[in-house]
């Protein structure tokens, strides 16, 4: 019933054209009907013996396949789709995911990509519910986006098979990552869905595996961002796959945990190098012609690739080296790049992290130890550190990237009366009181920062529609300005010790009206042994800043003391937390 060609993608040439759309509709359809989950799972992670396929097959099922197609315009789209029995009906939504993919890999702006995203519906050979899941990139006739469409149908740098787990108890989640990862998949990215309340794993197929696609997806309902967060390091943390082996030697698991330094210092290399942005150049080539574009030995950058694959940052296939979605991000101007992130890791806060006995007998940071001074002080004496710096600052916007829709601001920009007003504490280069007054037209902003900061961030804002409603002022926190509605402090706690955060608490509470808001952005440590990315940087924050991240309950005292209650606090993304606090 299962012959091999189901488990074949649909051939694709560079001179593919939008005809050969709905053949490989067609096939998608036809390879989701057909497939048995065992025989799948079978084909996708070959060393699976009979208990395990068995585990894995009684754990998820398989649910769908997706494919790449470029329409002219929406109505050829359902016509593809009404000739291969697929229903011309479901619904279509934006896929920003992909469109940022797109533009990330063929360096275009995503507004130019009008990608959307539909799922009809199939049925499997029990009548099983499956979907194709079919992204669209809009390509009008003569528009110069043909190329994009002709690369990515030979590369097929979308298409990927999916599994949903049946039961997704934490405790089942981490024995299917362990199975995946024990016969060779690597971790490649994935994230939680507040609106459709579901985590995806994703992962690279293994080199053996018996089917064309190369990329395979676990989605999981609900929220399991602890068990994501571990899935996320496990591709910078090779001593996990060394565990779920079956219990290796303490030596062996101690030496992967003392190779970090190498990991920090290959990323770093990675982006110095802007290796990516060659790899989108040359996609599909081996180490000796990136060597030449990059300017680099062949042999000693081939033993970084094999190194950096082993991370899951880049994958090898039989057309050459391509960029996971991990590695994607050291691509400077990627969206949501953390090439800048990666180079003052391996950097500056690199070399503080040579003295962190230091920090732990004495208490003072490692950093001032290192340098003299504080990083504040010492990034305002070396302008092109404090650059890197703020841009660094700038890669992790993704974490508040949903604060915009957060009910306190969505409340101002809807109350009647004058336009309120958002004051944004130490908010960098604008990042995110741009996002705020673009999200919410009637708001306005002032932005309190350094002087020399305040240029870039007039650059920056001044480039987007909230530039025109924001104000500007040069100062220190015994500056915050009076009289605003919403105040924020975004990851600046952190930096800090307590009584440093009580002054700047109390720099807020006296410019407050007796209405005003305080959103607090900063990630929590768990109150218990679970992983966090909180704990990470808590150990970050000591060595670099004598600052400290705090559980919720931490934050609450230091409130209480100014007269202002914590009223909750909500997740965003990549371990951060909303607080909202305001008077009693």
């Amino acid at each position: 019933m299962y012959s091999e060609p189901p488990f074949a993608m649909p051939a694709t040439t560079t001179t593919a054209t939008a005809g050969d759309d709905a053949e490989r509709l067609s096939a998608t359809a036809g390879f989701v009907r057909e497939q048995d989950t065992s025989v799948l799972l079978s084909r996708v992670l070959p060393g699976l013996d009979g208990p395990e396929l068995r585990a894995l097959t009684d754990r998820c099922r398989f649910a769908h396949a997706a494919v790449l197609v470029f329409p002219p315009d929406e109505h050829a789209l359902r016509t593809d789709l009404a000739s291969c029995g697929l229903s011309s009906d479901a619904q279509a939504q934006p896929s920003v995911v992909v469109r940022e993919r797109l533009a990330a890999r063929h360096h275009r702006d995503p507004a130019d990509l009008d990608v959307w995203i539909l799922r009809p519906v199939v049925r499997g050979p029990a009548d099983e519910h499956r979907a194709v899941e079919v992204f669209a990139l809009t390509v009008p006739p003569g528009s110069d986006l043909s190329g994009i469409a002709a690369e990515e149908r030979r590369l097929d740098h979308e298409a990927h098979l999916a599994f949903d787990v049946t039961r997704p108890d934490p405790l089942v989640l981490r024995g299917l990552l362990a199975s995946f990862a024990r016969h060779g998949a690597a971790a490649d990215g994935g994230g939680y869905n507040p609106h459709e309340d579901g985590t995806v794993f994703y992962f690279t197929a293994p080199a053996d595996t018996k089917t064309a696609y190369r990329r395979v997806e676990l989605y999981a309902s609900g929220d399991h961002r602890d068990v994501l967060t571990e899935h996320l390091g496990r591709s910078l943390a090779p001593a996990s796959h060394a565990r779920e082996r079956g219990g290796p030697q303490p030596a062996e698991t101690l030496l992967w945990l003392l190779t970090g330094a190498w990991t920090t210092q290959a990323l770093a290399a990675c982006a110095r190098l802007r290796l990516p942005e060659a790899m989108n150049r040359h996609t599909g080539t081996d180490s000796s012609e990136l060597a030449r574009a990059v300017g680099a030995d062949p042999q000693s950058l081939a033993t970084l690739l094999r190194y950096l694959a082993m991370l899951g940052v880049v994958a090898e296939g039989p057309d050459g080296f391509r960029l996971t979605a991990v590695g994607a991000l050291l691509e400077g101007e990627a969206p949501g790049s953390m090439r800048s992130l990666a180079m003052m890791y391996g950097g500056p806060f690199y070399q503080s992290f040579a003295h962190l006995t230091h920090t732990v007998r004495s208490g003072q940071p490692g950093f001032e130890h290192l340098y003299g001074e504080n990083h504040f002080d010492h990034f305002v004496r070396d302008p092109e550190l404090a650059s890197l710096f703020d841009q660094s600052m700038v890669s992790s916007a993704a974490m508040f990237a949903p604060l915009p829709a957060h009910p306190v601001l969505t409340a101002a920009a809807t109350a009647p009366g004058r336009p309120r007003t958002v004051v944004d504490i130490a908010g960098g280069t604008g990042e995110l009181l741009g996002r705020v007054l673009t999200a919410h037209p009637t708001l306005r902003g002032i932005l309190l920062e350094r002087p020399q900061v305040l240029a870039a961030a007039r650059t920056h804002l001044a480039a987007t529609d909230a530039g025109g409603r924001c104000g500007y002022r040069a100062g220190d926190f015994a500056d915050v300005p009076a009289g605003g509605d919403v105040y924020i402090l975004s990851r600046v706690l952190h930096d800090w010790d307590d009584d440093r955060c009580r002054a700047i608490l109390r720099h807020c509470a006296d410019a407050m009206p007796r209405h005003a808001d305080l959103l607090i952005v900063e990630r929590l440590l768990p109150s218990d042994a679970t992983p966090s990315l909180a704990t990470a940087w808590d150990l970050h924050m000591m060595c670099n800043t004598g600052g400290r991240e705090r559980t919720a309950d931490h934050y609450a005292r230091l409130l209480e003391e100014h007269g202002l209650e914590l009223v909750g606090h909500t997740p965003l993304a990549l371990g951060a937390h909303a607080l909202h606090a305001r008077r009693p």
